[in-house]
Parts: C-alpha cells; structure tokens; sequence
C-alpha cells in the first residue's frame, strides 16, 4: 500500500470520529462492504498508519483534578526529560518546541499542583509556567492532510514505485530497492 486514496482518507476520517463505528456503518456510508473497509484498516495497521485505537476520557469527571498547561524552560537533557513527563500518568500530551522548550498539558489533583510539579521537573534550573486551562477539546482532524511513508533508509518519500518489508516483525518502507538492500544489509 503506497497512495492512499479518497476511500482510505475518508475512512480514516470516519474513524477519527469514532474508532469504535462498526465497518459495516462504514460501510455504508463510503459505498464500500464491511470487510472491505476490514482490510483497508488491517492495512492501515500493517503498514502503521494506524497505531492504535483509544478514547477520550474526560478525567475531570473520575478525579478531583484540574487541566493544566505546563512551559518548561531551561532544561539542559530535553529529551531524558520530555521521556520522564511523557510516561507520567496524569500526563496527556508531550510537546518538544523547535527551539527546545518542552510544553505539556496534564490533569492534576487541586491540592498538590505546585509539588506535583516540582517533583517531576526537579528544581535544578528548571523554569516552569503553569497556564489553568477552562476548556479543554481534543478534535482530531485529517483535513488538508497528506500521508506519505518514508524511507527507512534515506528517509525520502516512498511513492508506487517503493517497496516495504517485514524484518524481525516490524515494517520498513523503501524508496527503491538499493535502498532496501543497503538497510538490510545494516541491519543483518
């Protein structure tokens, strides 16, 4: 699977909506069965346009906490700390500025903001800023967007003329097979 067509784009737009809209609605609406729509998704996952299913869970309603914006400056391991807010629970985003900054959004108990947050951050010339959020509304969007797979070895775009491969269980992409040779060939 290289392009992907209107077909696919809307059916990714309809599961977008929701992921758990049975095949056969999909279906339906796109003038296509149900196991078709089937095995377009199980592509999409091969080929891992599609990572995963979830949901929106809107915590505010299990816990007495509160949505937070958090901008993080004046950190000197980025990465090591964008890893340890990210596989924090009660974070939900991660983002890495190009200049640097790490910027999450979180839900934190009322109580404990101020310490929750000088615990995970440390004090060691870390600055932080901490924006409430009032409202919060996640809407993922495919509109105006292009998928285009890149190469695994010189990270071009792999179009119709591209190959992929299976190695060790996961999928690589290719943009022409010396490309695929060369990563092979490594990877052995």
């Amino acid at each position: 699977m290289r392009d992907l067509d209107e077909t696919d784009m809307e059916i990714l737009t309809l599961l977008g909506e929701n992921a758990r809209r049975p095949f056969s609605d999909i279906g339906k609406a796109i003038g296509l069965s149900g196991p078709a729509v089937s095995d377009r998704v199980t592509r999409f996952q091969e080929v891992g346009i599609i990572n995963r299913f979830t949901i929106d869970v809107d915590r505010s309603q299990l816990h007495a906490v509160i949505p937070v914006f958090v901008q993080v400056s004046g950190a000197s391991k980025v990465n090591d700390l964008k890893d340890r807010i990210g596989n924090t629970e009660a974070v939900e985003h991660v983002f890495v500025t190009a200049d640097g900054g790490v910027w999450f959004y979180a839900r934190a108990q009322v109580q404990n903001v101020r310490r929750w947050l000088d615990e995970l951050l440390g004090t060691d010339g870390v600055d932080y800023t901490v924006t409430l959020m009032d409202i919060a509304e996640w809407r993922p969007s495919l509109d105006g967007t292009e998928f285009a797979l890149t190469c695994a070895e010189c990270s071009n775009t792999v179009d119709n003329e591209g190959r992929s491969a299976r190695i060790d269980g996961q999928v690589y992409h290719f943009c022409c097979p010396s490309c695929q040779t060369r990563f092979q060939d490594r990877y052995d």
